[in-house]
């Protein structure tokens, strides 16, 4: 069994470490946290059919895995204090950046192995080019989701954080 160390400061906790990748085909994809985890995050991540699915949730980052649509979008949002990373496994897409809903001035196609890094109180959006799902993962510090979040689709998403304000 591995073994993390959980609080640097509290003489080395030896919690057992979640490997969900041991000898499995399929993943299962739910929140692990707060608990430490080893995932192959690229196979997560395309295996992910859900508009948003956490994979894992703590108290000062979360990471969530997406899928988008051929013709679909993340939709256009900022996070004002939140700085974000997105990682695109599989597909490929236009993502849009800016200081307002109307000025959507940085624009850059993206597809498998990019990055893209969005500072907090920037306007974005990411719309998937491709003829097949876009798969990505996205990290943020702090957490946006509550803790086990998983939304089938775009739509159901916006319901929630509708509901949620």
């Amino acid at each position: 069994m591995q073994y993390c160390r959980r609080n640097p400061y509290n003489n080395y906790d030896r919690t057992p470490a979640i490997n969900v990748m041991a000898s499995q085909q399929m993943i299962k994809l739910k929140d692990y946290g707060p608990d430490p985890i080893v995932v192959n995050i690229d196979k997560a991540t395309k295996q992910n059919n859900n508009y948003r699915t956490a994979l894992w949730t703590g108290n000062h980052l979360q990471l969530t895995l997406m899928s988008i649509p051929p013709g679909g979008d993340i939709g256009l949002e900022v996070h004002p204090k939140v700085d974000q990373f997105i990682r695109i496994e599989d597909g490929e897409g236009l993502v849009k950046m800016g200081d307002s809903e109307q000025n959507l001035r940085f624009q850059q196609k993206v597809k498998d192995d990019y990055a893209i890094l969005v500072p907090a109180g920037t306007w974005h959006n990411i719309i998937n080019t491709g003829n097949k799902p876009l798969k990505l993962y996205t990290i943020y510090a702090p957490p946006q989701h509550p803790h086990g979040t998983v939304q089938e689709t775009k739509e159901i998403a916006q319901a929630e954080e509708h509901d949620h304000h």
